[in-house]
């Protein structure tokens, strides 16, 4: 490809290759696991929401350097816990 100037341009990859072991696919798959268990789309989407904003503004506050994306985040977190609930301990 050619820009103004005659410069030779990279073309643009498609998919990059994530530093964390979970894909997109398997992201997908969990999110998928999750609207399929709850009783409500929206609600468990919310929910997803809620918790990622949680989870950012932990992270702002504490000063981390953020990896991965709050929503990835919390939709692992949140199949985690559908999947284990032995991680959520009894209250």
């Amino acid at each position: 490809m050619l820009l103004n100037w005659g410069r030779p341009q990279e073309p643009p990859t498609m998919l990059k290759r994530s530093k964390f072991e979970t894909t997109q696919s398997q992201i997908m798959h969990r999110a998928e696991d999750l609207i399929s268990a709850a009783s409500n789309r929206y609600r468990i989407t919310v929910q997803v929401a809620n918790r990622a904003k949680r989870r950012r503004y932990e992270d702002f506050e504490n000063n981390e350097d953020i990896m991965m994306k709050p929503v990835l985040r919390a939709i692992i977190e949140m199949s985690d816990e559908l999947t284990q609930p032995e991680i959520i301990g009894e209250l």
